[in-house]
């Protein structure tokens, strides 16, 4: 294993870092106490159109993308770095360069498996930043972690399918510039598990498309929301259909194990973030006759926060080689493993980080009350941790029943 950078993912590192110290900072700070009405949708703030010219003029543009054509023809392993440092300001940063979640699943399954049309209509405009989408996955009325609850369909009515459903959770679905829904329903209830599902596009301004409400996150909006949608006879083109009926777990393998990587590399950004923030604050207070940077509990979460920062970041360099060199399918137990662990040490730091800066830290005064309902959060979105230890423990389980037979 050689999780070594190369020198073109250590040029991009060296332009984002500068991209951002130069212009993403400042626009987060001018915009924090921007704070929409209640019952506003949180759109991008003025300076993010300004933010996405300078990146792509500077070549910061789809750099998830392992494809020169579309992106920047960087590796998962290149490009996690990139994450990371993007993770830092993740409200801003991720958008400015096109690279934010659920647009970069959305764009990779429409690279790997759309029709040349479907690229044309859709692929394109998402890849020049022209519009937004959304995922229509997870359900209210069902365990979602289980996709075998779903209960949404796409329904084939001569040239056409016709959808129902209820979704929530739609990332960026409340958003005036989320143009399309990339929407998992049953196609097949009497077939295999793995081949009951369909992943199709949905216009959002299709008849019967409706976004109910925004879901808020522990008391915060985020941007384009977090919408639930209902789909009542939606009616769209056979042509819709990505990779044709019964596809749709098998898509989802193939976007979930990289945008796992994104995740959880972000996340490690919003440590490493929340780690800066923690030491500056403990150097600059003084309580009981020295500065709480020279208290032992204090140095104690420093040093344990630097400590698993490093260890998360080298497993989901792992994580991200194994797909880089073996595929998705020899990094799924990897995969699951840094999104337990990625969170988790981001919350552990984020937490601390608080705990240091005192009443100031749970206020938005500062990022990171905000950045601890993001990773909490993130312990549920893209499976929760207990699907993803299940998942390692049945493997470990296999591995031991193997080596004895």
């Amino acid at each position: 294993m050689d999780f070594s950078y190369s020198d073109r993912s250590l040029g991009y590192q060296e332009q984002l870092a500068a991209f951002m110290e130069e212009y993403v900072y400042p626009v987060e700070r001018g915009i924090k106490d921007r704070d929409p009405l209640p019952g506003e949708p949180v759109e991008a703030p003025p300076e993010m159109a300004e933010l996405k010219r300078i990146a792509r003029e500077q070549g910061l543009w789809n750099l998830f993308l392992p494809d020169e054509e579309y992106g920047a023809g960087l590796s998962n392993t290149e490009y996690a770095p990139l994450a990371e440092m993007m993770g830092h300001v993740i409200e801003l940063a991720p958008e400015a360069t096109n690279c934010s979640a659920p647009d970069t699943g959305n764009m990779e399954v429409l690279h790997m498996f759309g029709t040349p049309e479907q690229k044309e209509r859709w692929l394109v405009p998402l890849l020049e930043g022209e519009i937004r989408s959304n995922f229509g996955m997870t359900e209210p009325a069902v365990a979602s972690s289980d996709p075998r609850n779903l209960e949404a369909s796409v329904i084939r009515d001569g040239d056409d399918y016709i959808i129902s459903g209820t979704k929530w959770w739609s990332t960026g679905a409340v958003s005036k510039d989320s143009k399309v829904s990339i929407f998992m329903g049953i196609t097949d209830p009497d077939a295999p598990p793995k081949s009951r599902y369909s992943m199709i596009l949905v216009p959002m301004d299709a008849d019967g498309v409706e976004v109910v409400r925004d879901l808020n996150v522990f008391g915060y909006s985020h941007r384009g929301g977090h919408a639930e949608v209902t789909y009542r006879d939606v009616r769209v083109p056979a042509t819709n259909m990505i990779a044709g009926p019964g596809q749709g777990y098998m898509i989802a393998q193939a976007r979930l194990g990289p945008g796992r990587i994104h995740h959880c590399m972000r996340a490690i950004g919003q440590a490493e973030r929340a780690l800066s923030m923690m030491v500056e604050r403990a150097k600059s207070r003084t309580a009981f006759g020295s500065t709480i940077a020279e208290k032992g509990v204090v140095q104690d979460w420093i040093a344990e926060s630097r400590l698993r920062i490093d260890q998360a970041r080298m497993l989901v360099l792992r994580a991200a080689w194994l797909i880089d060199t073996q595929g998705n399918r020899a990094a799924r137990q990897d995969i699951s493993a840094i999104k337990v662990v990625a969170p988790r040490t981001a919350l552990w730091v984020i937490d601390k980080a608080i705990q240091v800066h005192g009443g100031m830290g749970v206020c938005d005064d500062t990022p990171l009350a905000g950045m601890w309902a993001n990773m909490r959060t993130l312990q549920l979105a893209d499976g929760p941790d207990e699907v993803h230890k299940m998942v390692i423990a049945r493997r470990e389980i296999g591995r031991s029943v193997n080596r004895k037979s």
